[in-house]
């Protein structure tokens, strides 16, 4: 199944996730695996930049997609290299371009994200020219794509207490990243972007998590016309995904979901009639969870 992702989720790696010993709701012995978490302090050249709470699985994805969308890093960047250091958890990114974002990192916002995402106070003005492209969307790729991804192996069923964030085009999905923040995930998927030079005028972003202000803007920065989530919406995100033309998608459960932004692009091919209904033990964790 995991033959059709450049990279997927590896539930196995044993640094993601620990075996600790506890009780059940009957006083029973049981034991149960937890998703770690470890800090990765990313530095632009010689300027510490931000300490994120992570998984600890691609840390050069993150640094570089971090950046990125933080307007830090520019596209047009000349990234000399990109070290990490696994014994100090430190990433460098370094540019031929000098950087001081000292200002800058004096405007930094806590989110809502989950595990205390950063972003800075500036982040919105990057949006004010932002018009995304009007690709169609088709229905049918919808529900093919919330199937493969919900079924596919991951640390969700594995141990639970992460988002998925997936790079897709059309059916297909593309680059499957997780971590104990959503927006880590998709900083991920940024740098990964960023790295293979891929295009996004023709992606779809899906996301585990909810579809807050923070989830549109990083989306739309990246310059993907389609973000779509199981999980619902906050009105914030709705107004700046209406303002930047960005297709909206929620609550892709079974049969149903919710479009509240661009929902003309929305091409109706899909015969609901063989879309199977979600039970309620779908995404449950797999047999060697």
């Amino acid at each position: 199944m995991t033959a059709r992702f450049s990279i997927a989720p590896n539930p196995a790696d044993p640094r993601l996730t620990r075996a600790v010993e506890g009780v059940d709701h009957e006083g029973n012995p049981t034991t149960l695996n937890v998703v770690m978490e470890r800090p990765l302090t990313i530095y632009l050249n010689r300027q510490e930049i931000v300490t994120a709470m992570t998984i600890g699985d691609y840390p050069e994805y993150l640094a570089l997609g971090f950046l990125l969308n933080q307007g830090m890093l520019r596209h047009d960047d000349d990234v000399t290299a990109v070290d990490f250091d696994e014994e100090l958890d430190v990433v460098v990114v370094r540019t031929a371009r000098e950087t001081d974002y000292e200002d800058k990192l004096k405007k930094k916002t806590r989110t809502s994200g989950c595990a205390v995402g950063t972003v800075f106070g500036d982040m919105m003005e990057g949006l004010a020219d932002v018009r995304l492209p009007a690709t169609p969307v088709r229905t049918s790729w919808l529900y093919a794509l919330a199937h493969e991804i919900n079924t596919a192996p991951s640390l969700y069923l594995e141990a639970g207490a992460i988002h998925g964030t997936v790079l897709c085009q059309q059916d297909r999905p593309l680059v499957y990243m997780e971590d104990v923040g959503r927006h880590n995930a998709v900083d991920k998927v940024a740098g990964w972007m960023f790295r293979e030079g891929a295009g996004a005028e023709d992606k779809i972003l899906y996301t585990t998590g909810r579809l807050t202000s923070e989830m549109v803007i990083k989306t739309a920065q990246m310059g993907i016309p389609v973000l779509a989530s199981r999980s619902g919406f906050t009105a914030w995100g709705v107004e700046i995904a209406r303002q930047v033309g960005l297709t909206l998608i929620g609550r892709m459960r079974g049969k149903r979901f919710v479009c509240l932004s661009g929902a003309e692009r929305l091409e109706w091919d899909a015969d609901l009639a063989s879309v199977a209904e979600e039970d309620t033990k779908h995404r449950r964790k797999s047999a060697h969870g």
